[in-house]
């Protein structure tokens, strides 16, 4: 079983309260959220893996048993086109749990007009194939938000 972890610090909110039908809906895939607190700060890898997903405001890690989560930072703010965030890792990189991948900061995408939760999910993966999914309470990054067999 993979455990997957907090890429941030902040508040679990689970993805039903996530700002976007596609995300709250689980259409991309089952999972939680994260509401970040508002400072500067850097998205770590939630698991050991390749990063085959790349971009400013989202990335994929997948693990060694092939489970890919997506880290997706805020809502809407592909429509920042890069603005405010800053690739720490390149597409390909083999990261470790707790790398720091992407440095942002969620006050600024809130200016900016868009949410800053941020949805942690577990690409094609089933909700029963999640166990002890982390919905509520105070997060710091490399907390673990649930488990995925």
């Amino acid at each position: 079983m993979t455990s997957v972890t907090s890429p941030l610090a902040g508040t679990a909110i689970g993805l039903a309260a996530v700002p976007d039908p596609v995300f709250s809906g689980a259409m991309v895939g089952p999972g939680t959220a994260i509401d970040p607190v508002r400072e500067p700060s850097a998205a770590v890898s939630p698991v050991d893996g390749v990063v085959v997903s790349l971009h400013p405001h989202a990335y994929v890690v997948v693990d060694g048993e092939g489970h890919g989560v997506l880290t997706h930072l805020g809502i809407d703010t592909v429509q920042l086109n890069g603005e405010g965030f800053e690739l720490l890792v390149n597409k390909g990189d083999t990261v470790t749990r707790g790398q720091e991948v992407i440095r942002w900061n969620p006050a600024a995408v809130e200016a900016a007009g868009k949410s800053p939760i941020c949805p942690v999910v577990a690409l094609e993966a089933t909700a029963d194939s999640l166990t002890d999914v982390i919905e509520a309470g105070e997060m710091k990054a490399g907390d673990v938000l649930f488990g995925w067999q």
